[in-house]
């Protein structure tokens, strides 16, 4: 069955059919659920809630770009959904720090060590973490989706690069320890 038989059948509420998209979405919505979520759990909530949402509004699918990327985009939204209903961006002065710019070697650091490190940071900043350098989103669509400021957004980004140089820079450290 295509995609777009597919997609007409789940409009007509088809629990089969439902399935069958499920099933061959649920583990790349999963992955970016995962990554704009506090750990596994949430990220399960946000998958569940993000097909409820897709079923719900799958009528509205008009095929202009694709479908994937519209199941994406509703993904991400799920999941910011939760923090902008508690509020964790801060207000900042949008002078107070400057860009940062991580260099990372990868012979010298471990693609696991990396994914951890970014789970870890605050919310806030890995979420306009994820937004601006792993999904190539622009400061003012991240504005946007978070409603915060362009400056906010920034901020948060180099904060979140400030961190992520000094737990980098740390890591490298204690390597070079080890191997003394």
């Amino acid at each position: 069955m295509s995609l777009n038989e597919l997609i007409n059948k789940c409009v007509k509420k088809d629990a089969s059919a439902q399935s069958q998209l499920y099933k061959q979405f649920a583990s790349k919505l999963f992955s970016l659920c995962l990554k704009y979520s506090k750990n596994y759990v949430e990220a399960e909530d946000n998958l569940q809630d993000t097909f409820v949402t897709i079923f719900n509004k799958i009528e509205q699918y008009k095929e202009k770009g694709s479908f994937e990327g519209w199941i994406k985009r509703i993904a991400i939204n799920t999941a910011l959904q939760r923090y902008r209903q508690v509020g964790v961006f801060d207000i900042v002065d949008e002078n107070a720090i400057e860009d940062v710019t991580v260099e990372i070697n990868n012979d010298d650091v471990d693609l696991d060590f990396l994914l951890q490190i970014i789970q870890e940071l605050p919310d806030r900043y890995r979420l306009v973490f994820n937004l601006y350098v792993l999904d190539g989103f622009s400061h003012n669509e991240i504005s946007a989706m978070l409603k915060i400021s362009s400056g906010t957004s920034k901020s948060n980004l180099a904060r979140a690069r400030l961190i992520l140089k000094q737990k980098i820079e740390d890591y490298k450290a204690n390597l070079n320890s080890q191997s003394l």
